[in-house]
């Protein structure tokens, strides 16, 4: 039997010793998508060392906290000293430079766990990732193209690590430290405490709108590069055919067609994160003057010490800037949410459409000697992504000892038929026969080695035809 690669099926019966099949093609359609908190759930899930990475970084947070609080206490107190002509004192000195130390150790600590949590995440869902495209047979990933689970599985994975090592670390230091600043002031000046309390929320509240236009534009220019990936490869795959049938130098327009369209979706992308970063220091900058703009008039008119000025004015920044950093890590991990929802996407098809044979029911094999009789009855195949299955209702008997060509056009389905017998893919509906056995009980391994088939595109390892062939029966090493 042979076949071209294909996305449906065949149907009909007939009777001759060399008969022919074909059948046509069905539409793809688009799938759901996983929300930001389950995708950031399943990436914690990944590593084994999750609670030990939250304890780590949890501890560095609350000692980078009490190392914000307490340098900008000590320096005021320090400046405070040098400005009245009292001299700095030991003392003094002595908290700058141990909260200084502090907060050097928490930022070091923090980023050496999360780093060690994001290698570890992105090799567990690598590992899962081939694990899942390999179970996935060429015949069941018509929607996903090898150039796009390339992508997918390099450029695609790496931009995890803003995500894992800078948004999602800063997201316990914008819970922790503004809280923290902002009892601190509370105790020093309740008036500036309050305009804290008030600008605050501001800039949460502008980068959250900003962001639901950067998550959609990110996501159009992931698709954007999985789609110049995957089409890419393909051409360079199919090079020796396009240029026998001079279709070669059509390819190169549609590739910077392609290319072009990236490259829009990437400057759109870049607009909207330099429109938010515009806005975010702004409502930071005008935030901290209506701080500092009292602050200082208070201090001119004697209303207050200028220790207690300087306090304010070293702790209103630091209770705006773990928010202002959450806001710009954010739009750099965004790529990180769209390609993990990819990946989670691909693994949930691969463990619940069928594409691997469940557990036997027999560990036997067809038995040996005479070719077995097939017989497909009522077979359908349905793909994910598509509204209608590709293969409805197939049934057809191959006597043995007969010859089937399977003909069509490229994308008729011919490969999904040949992938069903193989047992690469399972069919949702009806069954198929095998000496008067269902397929689906039959040892897949058993069936295998029963089985010669040549693929569309066959590929040759290093070494000796000999050493090729022994890669299907290790036996005859």
């Amino acid at each position: 039997m042979s076949g071209d690669r294909g996305a449906s099926g065949p149907g009909g019966q007939g009777s001759s010793d060399d008969r022919e099949f074909s059948a046509d093609r069905r539409p793809p359609a688009g799938g759901g998508a996983l929300s930001d908190r389950l995708v950031r759930r399943r990436l914690l899930a990944l590593t084994p060392r999750t609670r030990t990475t939250a304890v780590l970084v949890t501890a560095a947070v609350l000692l980078g906290a009490a190392g914000t609080v307490g340098q900008a206490l000590a320096l005021a107190r320090l400046l405070g000293e040098v400005f009245t002509g009292r001299g700095p004192t030991a003392t003094a000195v002595t908290w700058v430079a141990a909260a200084v130390v502090a907060r050097g150790l928490a930022g070091w600590v923090r980023a050496a766990a999360a780093q060690r949590a994001a290698s570890g995440i992105k090799l567990e869902l690598r590992t899962g990732l081939l694990g899942a495209a390999a179970r996935r047979s060429a015949y069941d990933a018509q929607d996903r193209r090898t150039g796009e689970i390339s992508t997918l599985l390099t450029r695609g994975l790496d931009a995890l690590d803003p995500y894992l090592v800078g948004y999602l670390p800063q997201m316990p230091v914008a819970a922790l430290v503004p809280p923290a600043v902002l009892a601190a002031m509370l105790l020093h000046d309740p008036l500036a405490a309050t305009i804290l309390l008030v600008t605050l929320p501001l800039i949460p509240v502008f980068g959250a709108l900003v962001g639901l236009h950067t998550r959609d534009a990110t996501a159009r220019q992931w698709a954007a590069l999985a789609h110049l990936g995957g089409h890419f490869l393909d051409a360079l795959r199919g090079l020796p055919t396009l240029r026998t049938f001079g279709r070669a130098d059509a390819q190169e327009g549609i590739v910077a067609e392609v290319a072009d369209t990236h490259r829009r979706a990437t400057l759109r992308t870049l607009r909207i994160t330099f429109l938010s970063t515009l806005v975010l220091d702004t409502v930071a900058t005008l935030s901290l003057a209506l701080i500092a703009v009292p602050v200082g008039l208070r201090l001119l008119h004697g209303s207050l010490d200028l220790t207690t000025a300087l306090t304010v004015l070293l702790l209103a920044p630091e209770a705006y800037l773990p928010l202002r950093a959450l806001g710009s890590q954010f739009h750099a991990g965004t790529e990180g949410t769209t390609t993990a929802r990819e990946a989670f996407g691909l693994l949930d098809e691969a463990a619940g459409t069928g594409t691997a044979p469940a557990a036997p029911e027999s560990v036997l094999g067809p038995a040996p000697g005479r070719p077995p009789r097939i017989r497909f009855e009522n077979v359908t195949v349905r793909l994910p992504g598509r509204p209608e299955p590709v293969l409805h209702d197939v049934s057809f008997t191959v006597e043995p000892g007969e010859r089937v060509a399977l003909t069509g056009p490229s994308g008729a389905g011919k490969s999904t038929l040949l992938a069903l017998l193989l047992g690469l893919v399972r069919p949702d509906g009806g069954r198929i026969l095998v000496g008067g056995r269902d397929l689906g009980s039959l040892d897949p391994e058993a069936w295998r080695r029963t089985v010669a088939w040549v693929p569309q595109r066959p590929y040759l390892f290093d070494g000796s035809v000999a050493d090729n062939i022994r890669l299907g029966a290790p036996a005859w090493a």
